[in-house]
């Protein structure tokens, strides 16, 4: 339903509508994704507290799962099968990862992230949003064993965030949700590092050496114009079970490899256009009745409809195609699966004052206050000091209520908390649930909050209305 009350507000005049086409389909894309995660999160929550259901949902997560040759398993980590539940944080969070690194590639070479000028002020405001809830964590996490947590309240959920702004449609300034998109990107860019870097075990020398010279090889096929999709999915996928097992966190291979995807097309658009002409032309206009009086074409008819559309395949690059191939895969399947696997939080025997201290506490305020601190604080001292103009139709109690949106750190949030206390040691399983408490309720308050800021702060719809008169 959000996605078709968007359609109006994403409406811009022709003379805008071309520069910020991509935009706005990305926008709509984790609009979509948004209210999908928003059921899944709510169903998943219901039925691990349901007796009757509730030991299926956990003992189902708990299987392994085998893609199996001989001895040679491919979901296989240390030798050990995966479990289902390491399968979708250990291998499809991959894809997803995967996903954001051609997004982030994207944005730099044509996207938001393309202008320095034109980006500056999400970037400044992004690293203020990691900067200050970190700090605030760290605050309340100083010599406890949660302390290792600090980098879960650092991330924005673009689906989740971008699908509050969805729910008050053309009332939402284009500008505000560019700034939000591409501060989110940046977000996950430093999550990103910061699991590269402090999320890694032992280190398995050889597996780490032989995925690098395959990443080398990818670079090398991208920079000899190899055009092949296949090539750079089947290296990608050994990248990906090298990482698994040499002590890197998997997730990073897939951004590596989409790093390595190809940006420019087999055929430049000129070449496509007269491709087109070329293969048109064949259909002379004395044949149009005849085309009128039948369904099927002749083989010479379908060998230049064959043309056009191989030429059509090849005039749009591999990163962009994978990238759109990817949206509806990544914000349909692999992410809510995701929520619904861990967002299973079991209330019964959860002591719930703990929400208002320890790890959760830490959690909350770092999403709550430390995501709005950091987002508006950076962003004011970057505007004053004309390092970066205002959004567009925007003004400061519309910046702040955005940056309100930012502390919506669902689903990056809850893998950094599985990557921080999801090991067998003990104590870890209540620290577990705890942080998962913490995101939940924090980044509801964060929604709630931003969206109230949001009613109260935008201009109504009959006053936009009137302007647009």
């Amino acid at each position: 339903m959000q996605e078709e009350n968007m359609q109006e507000d994403l409406e811009l005049k022709d003379d805008e509508q071309a520069p910020l086409y991509s935009a706005q389909q990305s926008i709509r894309h984790h609009i979509s994704g948004g209210n999908v995660l928003i059921v899944v999160t709510i169903l998943a929550f219901i039925i691990a507290n349901v007796p009757s259901i509730s030991g299926y949902y956990f003992s189902f997560w708990n299987q392994e799962i085998r893609l199996q040759i001989g001895d040679f398993n491919l979901f296989s980590h240390g030798g050990h099968p995966m479990t289902v539940l390491q399968f979708i944080n250990d291998a499809l969070m991959a894809i997803f990862f995967f996903a954001i690194g051609l997004e982030i590639k994207r944005e730099v070479l044509v996207g938001e992230l393309s202008s320095f000028k034109q980006a500056l002020l999400p970037i400044i405001a992004a690293i203020g949003g990691m900067i200050v809830p970190v700090t605030i964590f760290l605050f309340f996490g100083a010599g406890t064993d949660f302390a290792g947590g600090a980098a879960i309240p650092m991330a924005t959920d673009i689906a989740f965030s971008l699908g509050v702004l969805g729910m008050l449609r053309s009332r939402v300034p284009i500008s505000l949700k560019v700034f939000l998109t591409t501060l989110a990107v940046v977000d996950d860019i430093g999550g990103i590092i910061v699991i590269a870097i402090f999320y890694s075990s032992y280190i398995n020398v050889m597996m780490l050496v032989y995925a690098v010279v395959l990443l080398l090889l990818l670079m090398l096929g991208s920079f000899m114009k190899v055009k092949s999709k296949m090539f750079y999915l089947i290296i990608g996928i050994v990248v990906w079970y090298l990482f698994l097992n040499s002590g890197i966190h998997s997730t990073i291979a897939g951004v590596l490899v989409a790093f390595c995807i190809p940006s420019t097309p087999v055929f430049e658009p000129r070449l496509y256009i007269n491709k087109i002409k070329v293969a048109i032309s064949h259909f002379s206009s004395e044949e149009d009745v005849d085309l009128n009086k039948r369904t099927i074409l002749s083989n010479h008819q379908m060998d230049w409809l064959k043309q056009v559309e191989s030429a059509s395949d090849k005039v749009i690059s591999p990163l962009q195609d994978l990238e759109d191939t990817l949206h509806p895969l990544v914000n349909y399947l692999i992410i809510p699966l995701f929520a619904f696997a861990n967002a299973g939080i079991v209330l019964q025997g959860l002591d719930m004052t703990t929400v208002f201290s320890g790890v959760s506490l830490a959690i909350i305020c770092g999403l709550v206050l430390g995501k709005v601190l950091g987002i508006f604080s950076f962003s004011w001292l970057a505007i004053k000091m004309r390092l970066a103009p205002m959004p567009q139709n925007s003004n400061w109690k519309m910046l702040v209520s955005v940056a309100m949106l930012g502390g919506i750190g669902f689903t990056v949030s809850m893998f950094i908390a599985n990557l921080s206390f999801g090991s067998a040691e003990m104590g870890n399983a209540e620290l577990l649930s705890q942080s998962k408490l913490g995101i939940v309720v924090g980044s509801l308050l964060a929604g709630l909050l931003g969206y109230l800021l949001l009613r109260l702060t935008l201009p109504k719809a009959d006053e936009l209305h009137e302007e647009n008169e």
